[in-house]
């Protein structure tokens, strides 16, 4: 099988701020526990703990982490199957 030609990570940077500068609260998730799917904004998030720790409404099972320092973020959704984001729609151009 021929070697795939691949390309640096930092390619990633512009699609994922594509993705990263949207409304997250209208993107939809699957909790890994039960297999719920819902809107993100629908999860019951704890602020009490160091960061925002948010659950399912339906098992309880904690979906995503977010703790921020003063120069970077940690963002854990290893509870979460899949996180579907909507991406606004580009303008078609005329003609």
């Amino acid at each position: 099988m021929p070697e795939q030609s691949h390309l640096d990570g930092n390619m990633l940077d512009g699609p994922l701020r594509e993705v990263f500068a949207v409304d997250l609260s209208g993107a939809t998730g699957r909790c890994a526990g039960c297999g719920r799917t819902g809107p993100m904004a629908g999860l019951r998030v704890y602020p009490q703990a160091p960061g925002l720790v948010a659950r399912c409404p339906g098992c309880a099972a904690v979906m995503l982490r977010l703790v921020r320092g003063p120069d970077r973020a940690w963002l854990d959704l290893r509870g979460a199957t899949f996180v579907q984001i909507p991406l606004p729609t580009e303008a078609t151009p005329p003609g």
